[in-house]
């Protein structure tokens, strides 16, 4: 299986990218571009920003921790934080720019299964930044802080990337429901362009979003630690004494070299 670890990563940035270029066209040709002055121009900036920064900057933070299983830890786990903070900021803009759309256009906000998603998924990311922060670069907790956290990080950021491609499938069917009614010349179910586009989009990210937790979640992906004796713990330590110990010696104990 370990020679399908490259084939895998090939295929998750072919997904990613055909999700960027799908998105990138969806909301600059069909929803017509972008602007920052509260129009549905601005609303555009939403999808794209969501996407670039939960799908794309969060699900390749995550690989980084597998593309590079062999190269320098603490340069991984920097690489991996700008990654992630790169999603926090694109996420932030994001929010922003749909709110003061749907106040500007009179819009409720927060109705919608998406939005109900969508909001404590970016709050969830938000906690899971922090605690990673803190936990694992600064101020960092001891060795066997780090060891209790570790496994909840892990786990919660696969939940999240789950509950991201949860919250972008929503939010583009919603989209093409509004802008193509069943009074438009071009009704969803005629499945016109713009329906196969942001379906197809839909579909690129279930790929990406499986394929990247396929390959965090595989054991034989993991990454390859270097483990220090000094920083074993005191039973491990007792037994590599054990285990190096002369078993025809029966002089007695031997003295720990």
């Amino acid at each position: 299986m370990s020679g399908a670890f490259y084939p895998l990563v090939l295929a998750s940035q072919v997904a990613v990218v055909t999700v960027l270029i799908l998105a990138g066209y969806w909301t600059g040709h069909f929803l017509g571009g972008f602007a920052w002055d509260g129009s549905a121009q601005e609303f555009n900036l939403h999808p794209l920003l969501m996407i670039l920064g939960l799908v794309f900057f969060y699900g390749d933070a995550i690989l980084m921790y597998r593309i590079f299983r062999k190269e320098n830890k603490t340069v991984v786990k920097i690489i991996h934080v700008l990654m992630q903070s790169f999603a926090l900021i694109c996420g932030g803009i994001a929010l922003k720019a749909v709110f003061r759309y749907h106040n500007n256009a009179g819009i409720p906000n927060m109705y919608t299964l998406h939005s109900w998603i969508g909001l404590p998924t970016y709050i969830m990311f938000g906690l899971q930044y922090i605690g990673g922060f803190v936990s694992f670069l600064f101020p960092k907790l001891s060795e066997r802080g780090r060891a209790t956290m570790l496994p909840f990080h892990k786990y919660f950021g696969v939940a999240l990337l789950g509950m991201v491609c949860a919250t972008a499938i929503s939010g583009i069917n919603n989209k093409l429901f509004f802008a193509l009614p069943n009074t438009s010349d071009t009704p969803y179910n005629s499945l016109p362009a713009q329906a196969h586009v942001g379906n197809f989009l839909g579909i690129a990210i279930i790929v990406y979003c499986l394929i990247v937790g396929f390959l965090v979640t595989f054991d034989e992906f993991k990454r390859e630690e270097v483990i220090n004796p000094e920083k074993l713990p005191l039973a491990h330590a007792e037994m590599k004494q054990f285990k190096t110990m002369d078993p025809t010696d029966t002089t007695g104990d031997q003295e720990v070299k």
